[in-house]
C-alpha cells in the first residue's frame, strides 16, 4: 500500500496519508507523493478544493519518532539518505529538498485547501494542517509543537504559520512547552477553525468542501490570493490588487451567470 492516497472525486481532491500503524508519521515515499499531489491540485483545473486527512486513528506524528531515535533523520530510508544527516549543510539541504517543498506549493494553490484533522496532529503533523486554509477538527483530536521534546527546532514553516494563526505569544508558548492541547482548547486559540463530533467530520468536511468547489472559481481564487497577499501589503496596494481582480470578476462568464440568475429571482 502507498504511503499516501491520492484521489479526485466531483471536483474535489483527497490527499489521505496513510501510514496508519505509525501514525502517519513521516516518510519519504509519503513526502514525495505528497509534493506530486499538491502539483496535480495546482494544477489541474478540474480539481476545485483539495482535503488533506489521515487515515486510522491519528492525522499525522510529525517525523517518524523511530527513526530519529535510531539517529537518523525522519526521511531516511536507505544509506542515500542517511548521508544527508551526516554534516549540518546536508541537513539544511535535505529539509530544502524534500518537506520544505510541501509549504512553497501551498502558497502556489489558489484553491481552498482544508485541513480534515482526524486525530493526533503533532510537531510536522500540526504544520502541515497550518499551511491550509481551514481546519476541521475532530473532538477527539490532540494538537501540539513537539520540537522541544527531541531538541529540535520546526523546520517545516510552522514557526511561520503558526505565530500568524494564534498570535505571538501562544505560539511561543505551544513550541517552547510542546504542550499537547484538546481540540476545544485548539478552537478557543484560534488553532482550528471548528471542532465537531468525530462521527460527523467526514459529512462537515465534504459539505464545506462541496460548497466551495460550486462556488464560482475565478472569484474564489483570487480572493484567497488577495487575503494572502495583503499581508504583505500596504493599504494602496492591495486596493490596487482588488480593483485590478474586480475588472476582472465583473467581465468573466461566472459573474455574468450569478447576476442572471439573480434577477430571476426577482
Amino acid at each position: 500500500m502507498s504511503h499516501l492516497q491520492f484521489e479526485v472525486k466531483d471536483n474535489i481532491a483527497f490527499i489521505k496519508l496513510n501510514r496508519p500503524e505509525s501514525l502517519n508519521a513521516f516518510s519519504l515515499e509519503m513526502i514525495d507523493y505528497w509534493i506530486e499531489s499538491l502539483k496535480k491540485i495546482r494544477d489541474n483545473e478540474d480539481i476545485h478544493v483539495g482535503i488533506l486527512t489521515g487515515k486510522g486513528k491519528a492525522f499525522c506524528a510529525g517525523g517518524d519518532v523511530k527513526s530519529m531515535k535510531a539517529g537518523k533523520g525522519f526521511m531516511e530510508q536507505s544509506a542515500e539518505e542517511v548521508d544527508l544527516y551526516s554534516t549540518p549543510s546536508n541537513t539544511k539541504d535535505s529539509l530544502w529538498r524534500y518537506i520544505q517543498k510541501i509549504p512553497l506549493l501551498m502558497e502556489e494553490i489558489d484553491k481552498p485547501m482544508i485541513a480534515s484533522i482526524n486525530g493526533a496532529a503533532i510537531g510536522a503533523g500540526l504544520d502541515m494542517s497550518l499551511m491550509c486554509d481551514y481546519r476541521i477538527c475532530s473532538n477527539k483530536a490532540k494538537l501540539g509543537e513537539g520540537y522541544i521534546n527531541a531538541g529540535i527546532v520546526p523546520g517545516d514553516g510552522g514557526g511561520f504559520f503558526l505565530p500568524r494563526i494564534v498570535g505571538i505569544d501562544k505560539a511561543l508558548e505551544l513550541l517552547w512547552t510542546g504542550k499537547v492541547i484538546t481540540a476545544e482548547e485548539a478552537k478557543d486559540i484560534g488553532l482550528v477553525s471548528q471542532v465537531v463530533d468525530h462521527e460527523d467530520l467526514y459529512k462537515v468536511t465534504i459539505n464545506f468542501a462541496e460548497q466551495l468547489a460550486k462556488a464560482p472559481q475565478l472569484a474564489l481564487r483570487m480572493t484567497k490570493r488577495l487575503v494572502y497577499q495583503n499581508l504583505t501589503m500596504s493599504l494602496k496596494q492591495s486596493l490596487d490588487m482588488a480593483s485590478s481582480f474586480m475588472g476582472i470578476a465583473v467581465h468573466h462568464q461566472e459573474h455574468k451567470e450569478k447576476i442572471k440568475k439573480m434577477n430571476n429571482k426577482d
